[in-house]
């Protein structure tokens, strides 16, 4: 089998996101491959719209119910652990393809010996493959027979997950399909899994390419992972920071890639999720207590983060200088933060 091709679903049948995602997959132009489509645990019709495509695609399209509900990172679990691919490449149930998606990617690698290959991907809030406003998911500089500058230049920007195609072993080693034996690949149970895991397969990769064309449609709609904020959502986010470390410690990695990963952390971790909780319209009950702890868990994790030459060349100044206030002092940052947006609140009502 030359590609296996993921699917974690979750509620996604309401209005025709999960048909338009799946017809894009059962018309690539790849010819030898399968699709493996975890339902998990919807409350919607999502697994009888994948049993109709089970139906109308015998022997490509394999739909999974999983009785628990355990995440995309337990659904894509369930899917790599069937897989049989010699490529693996992942897909949001809500996103979408281009027709030679698939043939193009694994074309490139063949042609250079690469073992993960990507692509750029587009924004769009409509069902059609108009290119919307095009996001460089990698950069050139990341390309070719890796090396320890190229790895950096990954590790700083990863890019995201499902926009690329992956040599079998970079994931899941020599695990051999309907092994008994539980495959763990990805945390369960938590938002952001992607983020936990990525930099190990990064590393993994001895030769990288990159299309630098929109290949992949990322759907925008407020039921989207990013587009939710709850303490659940940033509690999960803060967990795969820790993940990230924990992860290079195990793999070994840590010491020679401290920098980057001091980075990772410290935006995934800290300043992401504190910009997330801290906006009123974001209603974080606790959120005083909840920011001054994810301070303190930041500052004895890595002191001196903000002496570190990426977060010096790419934190916005205005973040910078608020971060400073908190590390100083959390109730003169709380105050000052609510006061500043209060008053421009003000100013933007006056100017309307």
């Amino acid at each position: 089998m030359k590609l296996s091709i993921i699917v974690p679903v979750y509620n996604m049948a309401g209005d025709g996101k999960l048909d338009f995602c799946l017809k894009s997959l059962v018309n690539q132009t790849i010819s030898d491959y399968e699709i493996i489509a975890v339902d998990d645990c919807s409350t919607d019709n999502s697994y009888e719209v994948l049993q109709q495509f089970q139906r109308d695609y015998p022997g490509r399209f394999i739909a999974v119910h999983s009785p628990v509900n355990l995440h995309q990172g337990g659904a894509k679990n369930i899917g790599l652990a069937r897989a049989k691919g010699e490529w693996l490449g992942f897909i949001d149930a809500d996103d979408w393809i281009v027709p030679d998606y698939y043939e193009r990617l694994i074309k490139r690698a063949e042609e250079t010996g690469a073992d993960m290959v990507g692509c750029d991907y587009c924004l769009t809030d409509e069902h059609s493959f108009k290119v919307g406003k095009i996001v460089h998911n990698n950069n050139d500089t990341q390309t070719g027979v890796m090396d320890k500058k190229r790895y950096k230049n990954l590790l700083l920007e990863t890019g995201s997950l499902v926009v690329k195609v992956y040599k079998r072993n970079l994931i899941v080693g020599d695990y051999e399909p309907g092994t008994k034996d539980k495959l763990q690949v990805f945390p369960e149970n938590i938002f952001y899994e992607d983020n936990a895991v990525s930099n190990t397969w990064m590393l993994r990769s001895k030769h990288f390419e990159y299309i630098p064309e929109p290949l992949y449609f990322y759907y925008q709609h407020q039921a989207s992972t990013v587009h939710s904020i709850s303490k659940k959502n940033l509690e999960d986010r803060m967990s795969a920071g820790r993940q990230i470390i924990q992860e290079a410690r195990d793999n070994g990695y840590f010491e020679d890639y401290k920098l980057e990963i001091e980075f990772q952390y410290t935006v995934l971790f800290y300043v992401n999720t504190l910009f997330s909780a801290m906006p009123k319209q974001s209603r974080l009950k606790g959120c005083y207590s909840f920011t001054k702890a994810l301070a303190k868990e930041m500052k004895e994790t890595f002191p001196g983060f903000q002496n570190n030459p990426y977060y010096v060349d790419k934190i916005h100044p205005e973040e910078k200088k608020l971060i400073a206030y908190q590390m100083k002092s959390q109730l003169f940052f709380y105050l000052y933060y609510r006061l500043l947006w209060f008053y421009r609140g003000l100013r933007s009502g006056k100017k309307n």
